[in-house]
């Protein structure tokens, strides 16, 4: 089997080298890399798979930069869904399997129960609208597929929320936290894994290809997941400034920002369980993972 995967120098794609090595050859590629993937031109990515004739297209690029998306919708739609619709069309006429990542944005957040993959979509942002226009492009073109909408992603490489919490928690002595938005915190290694698993299952039959939502089990507000990294790191004995009831919740106006984010980011993943025997690991424990190694102990 080949794999192309594109966006190998992100969180997930990072992971996704790991990950998908042992299911065959992984052509990895980036908009940096020998084997240059130009998500900015979008067409380019048609030479890209006649050139590798992947069995599987994993895409994991994409533009996550959600407040500077609302500044350059343009570019946003290029590598979000325009993109994504070219993969999907040298996927159906290859007969490739393709995999690609999509997010909770794609809802308005209101309400406070786990949305399904049959919700109705109502995105606020120009990121969550250029997202669902990928999903909608990949669904239409008839190729075998696995689309994971997801939140909250997090990885020990490179920048996450956690890292900003510990950093300004060792510098200050009170901080400020957004409380009312709800959200399951996923490690990209999470991910990876779970695409590991599902593209064989694929591979042997069609009749799972689909969008499923995929998040860690369990639920939290940025809040009380900074609270948990701050605890945590308290008790592994980093140097942390901040005091336990110095950390206070705000509401997410109190906070304004270009875009704007959905308070309800819950996702029902009953669907990819069921599918592919699946059990999801609370937020908590890939999070206390990841802080094992971001700290060292």
């Amino acid at each position: 089997m080949k794999i192309l995967l594109l966006g190998c120098g992100g969180q997930v794609g990072w992971e996704l080298q790991r990950s998908l090595a042992p299911l065959g050859e992984v052509v990895a590629c980036d908009f940096d890399t020998a084997l240059k993937a130009d998500f900015a031109q979008p067409e380019s990515l048609a030479a890209l798979c006649a050139q590798v004739q992947p069995d599987v297209i994993v895409n994991a690029a994409a533009h996550t930069a959600v407040d500077k998306a609302e500044s350059e919708p343009g570019f946003a739609r290029a590598l979000n869904a325009t993109a994504p619709g070219v993969l999907a069309r040298e996927a159906a006429a290859r007969g490739a399997l393709l995999v690609h990542y999509s997010t909770d944005y794609v809802f308005d957040g209101s309400g406070d129960q786990a949305r399904d993959e049959h919700a109705p979509t109502s995105p606020l942002s120009v990121y969550g609208r250029t997202k669902l226009e990928g999903e909608q492009l990949i669904a239409t073109s008839g190729c075998t597929h696995l689309i994971l909408r997801t939140s909250w992603v997090y990885a020990a490489r490179g920048g996450n929320f956690a890292k900003t919490m510990l950093k300004l928690a060792a510098e200050r002595e009170t901080l400020n936290v957004i409380d009312d938005q709800i959200g399951a915190p996923t490690g990209a290694d999470l991910l990876a894994d779970i695409t590991a698993h599902a593209i064989p299952r694929l591979r042997a039959s069609a009749a799972l290809s689909g969008l499923y939502h995929c998040v860690a089990a369990g639920e939290t507000s940025w809040h009380g997941y900074a609270q948990f990294v701050i605890d945590h790191a308290r008790g592994a004995g980093a140097s942390i400034k901040v005091a336990r009831d110095a950390v206070q919740p705000i509401p997410t106006s109190a906070y304004p920002t270009p875009a704007q984010r959905p308070l309800n980011s819950r996702l029902a993943t009953n669907r990819l369980r069921a599918a592919f025997g699946l059990h999801l690991p609370p937020w908590q424990t890939g999070v206390r993972r990841m802080l094992v190694e971001t700290l060292g102990r």
